[in-house]
């Protein structure tokens, strides 16, 4: 069971994505993981064959608890029982009550039996179906799947709940939207508790970039259309490259710099709550990609489809209040990262221009760092750089 977030004790194993027998390849999502932030897709970072699954489906397990067994290429070519002999079964575990088909179907052997493997009750669903069926009460087993096999998908939630949705109530304990709650206060009261925050703060012109992103909208699609945000994101990976020391991990033994620039971009989700999903080596993007890759990460966020990478390997974190609201923001650090960029909304200021004050659409940039890392010095390097950016649009 892997770590996916500072606060993560346990999770609970809902899909298997992958049978004995099955070749995997670094990137391959082999299992879906339910946390307190909702639906995660595990990936697998080795080459090899799954040999045997070791959890079994709804079982709530601790970070590091095994999953599966993957054997790499050659390995344990002189323990494998021949495929046609079946091992002789040994009390590794306490037989449940009532054995059932379904629980020897885990057993190592290859190939596996299709997904009837199933425990009794628990119905095979999508990790987005999972989600939004918590969100609105409705008892998977009670659906019938329109995906292969029989499988549900999140269409047959959502015409469940828009033919019978119910009325709004107070929510109980222990809803998603809840357990999300107890996740981020559990990471922010770690975080302000044993990171020493120093935080500061510029307003910035950002009419050049705002009169160039209107130029390069001229004639697109809506939903080809680069929003603020992308700028603000692009920028802050390309400043990041210049102020090495806000982009990395402080971990038991001090910091340690990331070679890569992974910024964590947060999403507000629909039931409340947020993620902040990485976008994976985000200076290697043109401003199109990057802004492609917003929208992507933003739509599996609120459908329940973030990858375990995108969660563990962010490098710093971008936080936007969006086109309207408050001007300024001040963020809290996510552990391990060391460092937080809040952008508030734009506002239009009068600002002085060559000279003359004249109308001006800016932001206030906030960064919150983490300072056994970093001084005021090296987070002025930052900002400087993302001013800079914002400058000269053209060269995101």
């Amino acid at each position: 069971m892997p770590s996916l977030g500072a606060d993560m004790e346990a999770g609970k194993l809902v899909e298997w994505l992958v049978q004995p027998g099955d070749k995997v390849h670094r990137g391959d999502v082999v299992a879906v993981v339910e946390t307190q932030k909702g639906a995660i897709e595990i990936e697998i970072f080795e080459e090899g064959a799954v040999r045997s699954l070791e959890a079994k489906l709804g079982q709530e397990l601790p970070v590091g608890a095994p999953l599966a067994v993957i054997l790499g290429e050659g390995e344990g070519e002189g323990e494998a029982e021949p495929a046609d002999v079946k091992p002789t079964p040994e009390p590794e575990e306490p037989p449940a009550p009532a054995s059932s088909a379904a629980e020897a179907s885990v057993a190592p052997e290859v190939p596996a039996p299709p997904p009837d493997t199933l425990p009794a009750g628990v119905p095979v669903a999508s990790p987005a179906a999972r989600v939004r069926a918590h969100e609105l009460g409705i008892d998977l087993s009670t659906l019938k799947g329109s995906g292969p096999g029989g499988v549900i998908v999140l269409s047959d939630v959502e015409a469940t709940g828009s033919a019978a949705r119910p009325e709004p109530k107070s929510m109980p304990a222990g809803t998603p939207s809840q357990e999300m709650r107890k996740a981020i206060a559990a990471a922010m009261t770690r975080s302000k508790q044993t990171i020493p925050h120093v935080y500061l703060s510029q307003t910035i012109d950002i009419q050049p970039a705002i009169d160039w992103l209107a130029a390069r909208n001229e004639g697109r699609s809506p939903a080809e259309r680069l929003l603020l945000g992308a700028l603000f994101v692009r920028a802050a990976a390309l400043a990041a490259a210049q102020a090495k020391d806000l982009n990395g991990y402080f971990i038991a033994d001090g910091f340690h710099p990331s070679d890569k620039i992974n910024p964590g971009v947060a999403v507000a989700l629909r039931g409340g709550g947020l993620v902040a999903p990485a976008l994976m080596d985000a200076p290697a993007m043109t401003l199109d990609k990057t802004m492609a890759g917003m929208r992507d990460l933003v739509t599996r966020a609120r459908a329940g489809r973030l990858r375990s990478s995108e969660m563990t390997e962010g490098t710093l974190t971008v936080s936007m209040l969006g086109e309207s609201g408050p001007e300024m923001m001040t963020g809290v650090i996510f552990p391990p990262q060391v460092a937080l960029v809040g952008l508030g909304a734009p506002q239009t200021r009068p600002w002085v221009v060559n000279g003359k004050v004249v109308p001006r659409t800016v932001v206030t940039l906030t960064v919150s760092a983490d300072h056994r890392v970093v001084d005021g010095r090296q987070v002025a390097r930052f900002i400087a750089a993302f001013e800079t950016f914002m400058k000269a649009p053209e060269e995101l």
